[in-house]
């Protein structure tokens, strides 16, 4: 739509003519300061480096690295990329501020950022777009449908030259003309308005159902020809008058320079220029501290929980790799705590290295090495090292039993579970978050409205139902409390991870040395355990219940779980008389005895298997127990009996009878099981899934503008090589391959003239003046300017491209 202040096409060609023809040449005309600005931007142009600017500038309009620059743009950027994409090359940001309708300085701030990131390229008053940004925006930005131009172009020069007349324009000599008469019509707001005017109402409401989106309907019969004078229906109407244009058998499509009309010159419904406010609710931030402090020590005391259950034996691992979600729903009871939050504990530690599968034939999931070393350091640490991981690996716990493309369930430690967005949403919540003024809260929608708003077409990959999930492992980590940003948390969003860990140690419990013994069998541990003591008591008792304080119930299998791992009756009294506060209840005291007086009565050895017990009269009545039959024993001496069964069977099938037997090794000694000694043989964490290139330091800024200066200046200060061509030396154009293809595809598009220099076969230097038609192979096809012939040359026998004259 053509306005007072917007330069005619000729102004905007002149202005473009005196500035730089390509990327490279806008890139090499910028300060050292804004290539920095440049890479920091768009990290991925930095690995590698670059050699020059024409190979920066090749790689900046790379499909896959502008796809990644689009989606680090806020929505109100792109809207701008929107209208940017519909003005031809050479547009002044005065045009997009007309088809924004925003303030004047948040479009230039706009076009700033898109400069700065090499998307938008030449001097201030004729700006261009980067090919590659009109392609992957595609044929409808915003919505809008093709131009005129474009829309017409396969039309018969017949029904041109009827549509000219039913609008009332006069007849043309060709297609062109008719095309440019008929755009001219519809970019004149008094005449289109005028046309409109005298529309039918229903005709009308067609135009409003594709005015802002999707521009195509369904017709019978729309490529069929017709004359104002016979349409019948409102489409017909629009059909005649090239307001609706045929888009196929039984299509039409509302043209671009229509439906910017009826959309009052905007682009864009709405603008939206700043993100939606953030409703606050605030709390008081030492209750918030106190609180996330409560859930960090949980976290850290989960992932032990779980560990140390694996560690005498873990869930085997399944074929095709991760963990069975029979085992998975089983280490949720095991823990008393819901699946999503054994999924978190799980992914994380595996995340971190903390849990691998072993290597074995039958491989088990266990504890490797590294946990060992994480349990000793400090309880701060250990959180830190969780908060970090969980903050930069791709894994997304939430993903864990939810079905995947085949309907099939998705398991835990498996490779179905990997997002290369996850950890730049977790760092955007958590920087929102931290933000906020301290003990202050948001709602999850305004949240997540938020931070659509900064990286819409990034978000719009992650399910809604995923980053709810992430504040809620926020909450389990004890990164947030009640929904706010934890105090000692805020170096976590700077990269300074065990800082954040020293910050949170002094609102930790301390350890304790004590508990509380019970007359019903149960001790009660009223806060953290120093290391040791919770390890003598995982032994020794079972975990019956968490929270605030965690209760340990003994049992007779508990107890000779101890004593099968060599601990003694004397052993445990000892224990349990140091670190009571409370004086060792009889019962539990007789529960030791007891069962330390039976165990070891019966040993098991390996021939199939055998019993052996100084107690004949023992050995006779378990001859006689009916519950014993499956073992088929037989007695081969008065203190030893034979059985068929292998001596695990024998074992597990003795302890469910009530005896405590014993396993015995071929020389006679005691076989002693301790559940600690599971670990996998050393194993590094696995490898973080391919994602985001992280933003490069300011040395490396600094060095690789350096490099590409030095490389360019070496590049364009070659001399060219001089060629012979009838016997007289001939300078041809001289660009390098990169700087070559670049030149070749912008006269392409622009269907422009260029001066080429060609060697052929036999070394003999041409000059040509081509227009380049098509690009493939490694081969331009074009016409020649001088005899009008179409030829087809090998890039790598071209020797450069320059500008005509």
């Amino acid at each position: 739509m053509t306005t007072a202040a917007s330069p005619s096409r000729a102004e905007a060609d002149r202005a473009a003519e005196s500035g730089p023809r390509t990327l490279a040449e806008d890139l090499r005309g910028r300060t050292d300061a804004d290539l920095g600005a440049l890479l920091c931007a768009r990290p991925d142009l930095t690995t590698p480096v670059p050699v020059d600017l024409t190979q920066l500038a090749t790689r900046a309009t790379t499909r896959a690295s502008i796809a990644r620059a689009l989606e680090r743009l806020d929505r109100f950027t792109l809207q701008v990329v929107d209208a940017a994409v519909v003005l031809p090359d050479g547009f002044a940001p005065s045009r997009l501020h007309a088809l924004i309708g925003t303030a004047p300085e948040e479009v230039r701030r706009a076009v700033a950022a898109l400069r700065e990131q090499a998307l938008l390229w030449g001097p201030d008053d004729a700006l261009r777009v980067v090919r590659t940004v009109r392609d992957l925006v595609g044929a409808s930005p915003a919505g809008l449908g093709p131009t005129l131009a474009g829309a017409l172009a396969a039309t018969a020069p017949s029904r041109l030259q009827d549509v000219l007349a039913d609008l009332g324009l006069g007849s043309t000599h060709d297609a062109v003309s008719a095309i440019a008469a008929i755009t001219d019509l519809c970019t004149d707001r008094a005449r289109l308005d005028a046309l409109l005017g005298q529309a039918p109402e229903a005709a009308r409401e067609v135009l409003d159902k594709l005015v802002w989106g999707p521009p195509t309907g369904s017709v019978r019969g729309a490529d069929r020809p017709v004359r104002a004078d016979a349409a019948r229906t409102p489409v017909e109407w629009l059909l005649a008058r090239a307001l609706l244009v045929p888009a196929g058998p039984d299509a039409v499509v509302l043209p671009r320079e229509v439906a910017l009309h009826l959309r009052g010159g905007r682009v864009h419904r709405t603008p939206l220029p700043t993100p939606p406010e953030l409703p606050v609710r605030g709390f008081d931030p030492q209750a918030v501290d106190d609180l996330a402090a409560g859930s960090a020590f949980t976290a850290v005391r989960r992932v032990e929980d779980l560990l140390e259950a694996w560690s005498a034996g873990g869930p085997p691992v399944l074929r095709a790799g991760g963990l069975g979600m029979r085992d998975f729903k089983r280490a949720a009871v095991q823990l008393d705590v819901p699946e999503a939050e054994v999924a978190l504990w799980l992914e994380v530690a595996y995340a971190m290295g903390l849990v691998a599968g072993d290597g074995e034939p039958d491989e088990q999931w266990l504890p490797t090495p590294a946990y060992d070393t994480w349990r000793r350091t400090p309880v701060g640490t250990r959180w830190a090292a969780l908060a970090g991981t969980w903050l930069e690996t791709t894994r997304v716990p939430a993903l864990v039993g939810t079905r995947d493309d085949k309907d099939r369930p998705v398991g835990a430690l498996g490779t179905q579970v990997d997002r290369t967005a996850a950890p730049e949403v977790r760092r955007r919540i958590l920087a929102t978050l931290a933000a906020l003024p301290p003990g202050s809260a948001t709602d999850a929608d305004s949240l997540l409205a938020h931070l659509t708003w900064h990286q819409p077409i990034r978000a719009a990959r992650l399910p809604e139902a995923l980053f709810r999930a992430m504040l809620v492992e926020a909450e389990l980590l004890g990164i947030t409390g009640r929904g706010a940003f934890a105090g000692y948390a805020r170096p976590l969003v700077e990269g300074r991870v065990y800082e954040a860990g020293d910050a949170l140690t002094p609102l930790l419990p301390e350890p304790l040395d004590h508990v509380l013994l019970q007359a019903d069998l149960t001790a009660v541990a009223p806060g953290p355990l120093v290391m040791d003591l919770a390890h003598e008591l995982h032994l020794a008792a079972d975990v019956e219940s968490t929270g605030g304080a965690t209760v340990y119930r003994f049992t007779e299998e508990s107890v000779r779980r101890a004593l099968d791992a060599g601990r003694t009756a004397t052993d445990l009294h000892h224990l349990l008389a140091t670190h009571s506060r409370t004086p060792v209840p009889q019962p539990l005291s007789y529960l030791v005895d007891d069962v330390a007086r039976r165990h070891g009565r019966i040993r098991v050895g390996t021939a199939g298997a055998f019993l052996r017990c100084d107690d004949d009269a023992l050995l006779g009545e378990l001859l006689a127990d009916r519950r014993a039959a499956g073992l088929r024993l037989r007695r081969l001496a008065p203190t030893v009996l034979a059985a068929e069964s292998a001596p695990d069977t024998v074992l597990e099938k003795l302890r469910a009878m009530g005896l405590a037997p014993v396993a015995e090794s071929a020389t006679g000694d005691l076989v002693l099981t301790r559940p600690d000694t599971r670990r996998t043989p050393p194993r590094s964490a696995p490898p973080r899934v391919a994602g985001e290139p992280p933003t490069p330091t300011e040395a490396l800024l600094a060095a690789a503008v350096t490099a590409i200066r030095a490389g360019d200046s070496a590049a364009t200060s070659r001399a060219d090589t001089a060629v012979e061509r009838d016997g007289e030396p001939v300078e041809l154009p001289r660009t390098s391959a990169a700087e070559t293809l670049l030149a070749l595809q912008a006269a392409h598009a622009d269907r422009r003239a260029v001066w080429i220099g060609h060697v052929t076969r036999e070394g003999r230097a041409t000059q040509h003046v081509v227009i380049p038609l098509r690009l493939e192979g490694g081969y331009v096809t074009a016409h020649e300017q001088g005899t009008g012939e179409i030829h087809t040359y090998p890039l790598h026998r071209i020797t450069g491209v320059a500008e005509v004259g």
